[in-house]
């Protein structure tokens, strides 16, 4: 189990900060100790997490593009972190199509240009780049991926990650080998769902905009088996990872953070969840569309982040969704700041103060 505090005090740089799971992972720093400085674009959508629960007033957030090199190295220079999680991504699949170079641009370049931040920083003890599970070469088989996998993602987000990987491992290699250098990781995580989440072409936020206006629910591919696990349990091994890696440079690498194999369901399996989570004759139904090609069968296998971290998911996808669907039906901004500081409470316990 993650030690949160490890955090006080400890200068931490965020990338991508004012998204979903960078709001989340804020409010568990905050309540660390940490000093954080973020580095983001404004929020992606409107209404936000980052917005509604008043993060910008709380630590230093700079208001600045991934792909602007010397903006960003000026930035992580003049806040000398200890630590640095890489968030800052263009993470839609659907979007990756209409916008490929901009897909590429941010989640490639992005990539190198905090990696050179961080080489020329010397404060910098431990780097986290948050990937994800679509990284791999999707053989549609039944078992798990595991980090020493071939790393080929088939559309423009996937690939662009599978780059960022890449990028990553040459830089760890040429740049970063020596006993003195900042441990570099990656972190892959499977489909992520909980509070605050407005993204578009996402199936849970799909299912709570239709939800909430008393409308069926669109399934577009009831079939498609994915990981699917609380934003709690991917940063708790992304804060396991930096820390334990701050302390231990040999341990730095890939890492796999799933869910178990009861995680592991269809995108119809999980929106049946989330109706019975919401109640009000919630319901949902299939519509094919002719969209762009997305993987059927994906799963991860974690063994590597229990074994040599100590890691494991503690909600299971139902819990994961009730929780989704508690903070969708709270109604004010200090309701959704109580429903989050809870919600972390309960997952990290009395540990987090």
């Amino acid at each position: 189990m993650i030690d949160i505090s490890f955090f006080k005090e400890k200068k931490v740089f965020l990338t991508g900060h004012t998204g979903f799971k960078g709001a989340w992972l804020c409010h568990i720093l905050i309540n660390a100790g940490a000093d954080i400085t973020g580095y983001a674009l404004e929020p992606p959508t409107n209404p936000s997490l980052f917005e509604q629960t008043g993060i910008e007033k709380k630590i230093r957030s700079i208001v600045g593009d991934i792909r602007n090199r010397d903006i960003l190295i000026k930035s992580v220079r003049e806040a000398k972190p200890e630590i640095i999680f890489h968030m800052a991504a263009q993470p839609l699949v659907r979007c990756s199509y209409r916008e490929p170079v901009l897909t590429y641009e941010t989640n490639v370049m992005g990539t190198i240009n905090i990696l050179e931040a961080t080489r020329l920083t010397q404060s910098v003890k431990s780097f986290v780049n948050i990937t994800t599970d679509k990284v791999y070469e999707n053989k549609e088989w039944h078992w798990g991926y595991r980090e020493n996998e071939n790393l080929c993602g088939f559309d423009p987000y996937s690939n662009s990650k599978s780059c960022s990987e890449l990028v990553t491992y040459s830089y760890k290699n040429a740049f970063f080998s020596d006993k003195n250098s900042p441990a570099i990781s990656t972190a892959r995580s499977g489909n992520v769902i909980g509070g605050g989440d407005y993204a578009a072409d996402r199936i849970i936020p799909d299912c709570i905009r239709a939800a909430s206006e008393e409308k069926e629910i669109v399934v577009r591919n009831p079939h498609s088996t994915r990981p699917y696990q609380h934003v709690l349990e991917c940063i708790s091994g992304y804060l396991l990872l930096a820390e334990k890696q701050y302390n231990n440079k040999p341990l730095a690498g890939a890492y796999n953070f799933g869910p178990d194999d009861e995680g592991c369901v269809t995108t119809g399996m999980l929106a049946e969840l989330f109706c019975t989570a919401w109640g009000h004759d919630a319901i949902w139904r299939v519509q094919g569309d002719s969209g762009p090609h997305e993987a059927n069968f994906l799963k991860l296998d974690c063994s590597k982040s229990k074994v040599v971290l100590g890691w494991k998911p503690r909600w299971g996808i139902k819990t994961a969704v009730e929780k989704t669907v508690e903070f969708a039906k709270v109604n004010t901004d200090n309701e959704r700041l109580t429903c989050v500081e809870r919600q972390i409470h309960e997952y990290f316990g009395e540990q987090y103060v």
